[in-house]
């Protein structure tokens, strides 16, 4: 099969398009759940668990195909399809799994002879299946069962609800050119106009909301700026929030947990217990680092807040006056090193040593926005490829507003033995290339790219076929040590010195800016990892079960973790949109991630942060795995030993 023939052309997508994809594998996978529920003695894994694995690569590729359309598409109508397909096969997924005829069916198979001669991931995939059963409430009475599944169905509205209101924000404010003093040349000039003449518009956009708050002289436009960012689509995602939190909690309930935190952690690597015994070690230290940290930012701001505190708004600004006072580091200066294409070929360069990769960008991506790149994956010295991502890493009206990687589709082995290459996507908010200028990226947005080329490599260099155990479906609270290990390269003097490469001059980054640069990067650890804390804590406080929940009451308690004073009037949980995109109850991932990512990168660091031997050996035992097996098997398989949390402590400061 060619490439033209494997990879979707996104070019003339309409909204009828996106409907009938969605109709169309649905229709597919009904015909297959009816011939697997039909009566039958001889039960085999071929005519009872097969079906369900085929139906899971069509939803899956029709996901990607249509509902993906919900967060990048640029036409509204287009989104708007999207977002009710979105909806149609989360429901449809949800009532495949309660249906009393398909648990019967998968239930009478577990009990015959071929199921008990299962092994491998047949075996594992049974296992988990009724897994999956007895957490939809198959055994629950009839009208519990009802209830659930009403239950269930509405929380799929709600979040889909929510995900799309945070997407379609659009806000900001024209400022005049004094109100941008602070702000570099390069930045006022991409801004696009106000509605008034001689106004600038400052919009809600990362390129343009990051730049703000950390450059902006004028504090009361940095005040009110966060503001508005952190009450994006409260009106209308704030009630949506509080009945999902709601619903998830009856859910638990139903299903006889105490609180949704202990449903949610059944299928992840950790317990309730084992994450706050995480946050319990690092608190105390990181609370004595984070106040000291914040006493120099104190004395520095001085001269503009007196002895008021310094505020939420406050702290990127001086923590970025701090970086140029004590480093000599300028951030727009650092830029100038980091054109995107210029970082794009470097990560190129760098993953392809240490993986044994090749990367070609295609000359027709047939992608849904002409600023979207497409790329194959080969295997250093191969002939074919082995995967395609996508790059859309600018930001427009209506898309997705964070950073991401979406699985487009999955690898798949085809009945004659050949592999289907997967397929996935990048999907950012870099600051877009002027008519005279290149996309430039500060190095923490450099981090970001290099994190989400982490969860591309975990997606596309998976060696298993099964789908539900392929790419990066592992333990959700594993799937961020592959990007958290990424971010380590993007911090060593040598990969620096060889990708970073001046935009206009081509001259090689300075050794004493890189110098300078590592020498900063743990600048003001103590804070940065508090709001992790305060962003984790929250998530799990939400859920963790109590029935008269104040939303706002238990950010602003939460929010106390990251040592400033809490922004009144604000509403962030509307736009945290982690809590309906998979991480509730899990946002202490990131964290937990974090040990295993600095843990692993500890073995690059002794044998040699570019060796290729290491990366072989990281490639073959965690991204070739997928959830072939637990999470800790990897890390135990590619560490040599137990995992530890020396490496993660030592970043901290914290190790004893």
């Amino acid at each position: 099969m060619s490439a033209s023939d494997l990879l979707p052309d996104y070019t003339t997508v309409t909204p009828a398009d996106v409907t009938e994809i969605t109709d169309a594998a649905i229709e597919q996978s009904d015909r297959l759940v009816a011939a697997l529920v039909g009566d039958r003695d001889d039960r085999t894994y071929a005519n009872t668990m097969q079906p369900l694995d085929d139906l899971t690569v069509i939803m899956n590729d029709a996901d990607g195909r249509g509902v993906f359309m919900a967060r990048v598409h640029p036409n509204a109508e287009v989104r708007k399809a999207a977002v009710a397909a979105e909806e149609t096969m989360a429901k449809w997924g949800n009532d495949l799994v309660m249906r009393p005829d398909v648990a019967a069916a998968i239930k009478g198979y577990a009990e015959t002879v071929d199921a008990a001669n299962l092994d491998g991931l047949q075996a594992r995939n049974l296992e988990f299946w009724l897994r999956d059963l007895r957490r939809a409430g198959h055994d629950l009475g009839g009208a519990d069962r009802d209830e659930l599944r009403k239950l269930r169905q509405r929380l799929i509205e709600v979040q889909v609800a929510y995900r799309s209101n945070l997407d379609e924000w659009d806000d900001g404010i024209d400022m005049t050119l004094e109100d941008l003093a602070g702000l570099p040349e390069s930045y006022i000039e991409r801004l696009a106009p106000g509605s008034e003449p001689d106004t600038y518009r400052v919009s809600m956009a990362y390129p343009d909301y990051i730049p703000f708050v950390e450059e902006a002289e004028r504090r009361d436009l940095r005040q009110r700026l966060q503001f508005k960012f952190w009450n994006r689509a409260a009106e209308a995602n704030m009630p949506l929030l509080e009945e999902g939190i709601r619903l998830r909690r009856q859910i638990a309930l139903l299903l006889g947990y105490d609180t949704w935190t202990d449903y949610s952690m059944e299928v992840k690597m950790a317990d309730p217990s084992s994450v706050d015994d995480l946050y319990d070690s690092i608190v105390p230290g990181l609370t004595v680092r984070g106040n000291g940290e914040l006493a120099i930012l104190q004395d520095l701001a001085a001269d503009d807040v007196g002895e008021a505190p310094i505020q939420a708004w406050d702290w990127a600004y001086y923590h970025t006056e701090q970086r140029k006072r004590d480093y000599g580091i300028d951030q727009n200066e650092v830029a100038d090193y980091f054109p995107l294409d210029g970082v794009i070929d470097g990560m190129f360069e760098i993953t392809g040593e240490v993986f044994g990769l090749e990367y070609r960008k295609m000359e027709n991506a047939m992608a849904w926005h002409e600023d979207v790149g497409l790329y194959e994956i080969y295997n250093a010295g191969g002939d074919e490829p082995i995967a395609y991502f996508y790059f859309d890493l600018f930001p427009r009206d209506g898309k997705y507003g964070h950073a991401a990687c979406f699985d487009i589709m999955g690898r798949v082995r085809r009945q004659d033995g050949s592999v289907r290459p997967p397929i996935a996507a990048v999907v950012a908010n870099f600051t877009k290339p002027g008519p005279d200028s290149p996309s430039l990226l500060k190095h923490d947005e450099a981090l970001t790219l290099f994190h989400e080329f982490g969860h591309v490599l975990h997606f596309c260099l998976t060696e298993v076929d099964h789908p539900r155990f392929a790419g990066y479906d592992t333990e959700w609270d594993f799937v961020e040590a592959p990007s958290q290990i990424m971010e380590n390269w993007m911090w060593e003097p040598e990969v620096l010195g060889r990708m970073a490469r001046h935009y206009e001059t081509g001259e090689r980054i300075p050794d004493d800016l890189v110098k300078r640069m590592v020498d900063a990067r743990d600048q003001n650890e103590g804070l940065t990892t508090l709001r992790q804390v305060y962003l984790g804590k929250f998530d799990l406080a939400l859920h963790a079960g109590t029935e008269d929940l104040d939303i706002d009451e238990t950010n602003r308690e939460a929010f106390a973790y990251s040592l400033l004073p809490f922004h009144e009037g604000t509403h962030f949980a509307a736009s945290f949109g982690h809590l309906m995109g998979g991480y509730d109850a899990g946002y202490y991932g990131y964290q937990w991630a974090r040990v295993y990512g600095d843990d692993m990168f500890s073995v690059f660091a002794e044998e040699g942060v570019l060796s290729p031997e290491v990366g072989r050996r990281y490639r073959d035992e965690v991204l070739a795995r997928g959830y072939s097996r637990d999470a800790i098997d990897h890390l135990r398989a590619f560490l040599g030993r137990e995992p530890s949390a020396d490496a993660y402590l030592e970043h901290l400061g914290l190790l004893r």
